[in-house]
């Protein structure tokens, strides 16, 4: 299967420090002191905002009568 990409749009801040935004999703943000350790942040902060949007959807549909499936796109 092939890997999904985003975009980082990464500025580096004053004091030296990088920060992020998935320009995909722009609600995931954050920091690191190198683009390696913002990098990694940013994969978890994705992570828990597709958590959380996960856990809402479920939420809004608990109790209905819908039918899950699996979706592979590239």
């Amino acid at each position: 299967m092939k890997e999904i990409s985003f975009t980082a749009i990464i500025e580096e801040s004053h004091d030296g420090w990088f920060v992020g935004q998935i320009e995909e999703y722009p609600e995931v943000i954050s920091q690191g002191k190198t683009i390696e350790e913002l990098n990694e942040n940013l994969v978890d902060a994705l992570n828990l905002v597709m958590k959380s949007h996960k856990e809402t959807t479920q939420e809004l549909y608990q109790g209905r009568k819908t039918i899950r499936r699996k979706i592979t796109f590239a």
